[in-house]
């Protein structure tokens, strides 16, 4: 099991989190087998599951084939485990978001590309179209009178 952890720098908002159930995760792959890393980023979500050729019927939120040592791996979210909401208490520093089971695989990346949510922090504004896209957000929050923003998005795994 894997810990992905995020950091970020918000103003003036809190409870940072994807915008939807079916928020598209995109991971940078590695290969626990020949340490393979797959050239490109991989998109996964909570929503879809594929099967899994190796196990009975089982299933799993992402199947991949390593093209270097052409062995099969997947990795699964926690059933009814949600992301944990960034809030404003951690600013600035790591706190855990999610946990993903791996098997025979191993996440080495996250680009937090695609639409969050977050809250005005005084107001209690939602802000539903945070986009990372580019790294950072800003907008401004009219009912506080104030900036938002959230910047400097970095993430880390580790052993869960």
């Amino acid at each position: 099991r894997l810990l992905l952890s995020i950091k970020a720098d918000l103003e003036n908002v809190t409870d940072l989190v994807p915008a939807s159930d079916n928020f598209e995760y995109f991971f940078k792959v590695k290969c626990t087998s020949c340490n393979e890393e797959h050239p490109k980023m991989v998109s996964v979500n909570r929503v879809d599951e594929r099967e899994v050729t190796s196990g009975k019927g089982s299933t799993a939120h992402f199947v991949w084939r390593c093209g270097l040592c052409k062995r099969e791996s997947s990795a699964k979210f926690d059933p009814g485990e949600k992301p944990k909401p960034y809030s404003a208490d951690a600013n600035g520093q790591f706190a855990p978001f999610l946990t993903i089971d791996c098997r025979g695989l191993e996440f080495v990346g996250f680009d937090p590309r695609g639409i969050w949510k977050c809250v005005g922090v005084e107001s209690g504004t939602v802000f539903p179209e945070v986009d990372l896209e580019e790294g950072e957000w800003v907008d401004y929050d009219e009912k506080a009178a104030q900036p938002v923003g959230v910047s400097n998005f970095e993430s880390q795994w580790a052993r869960a």
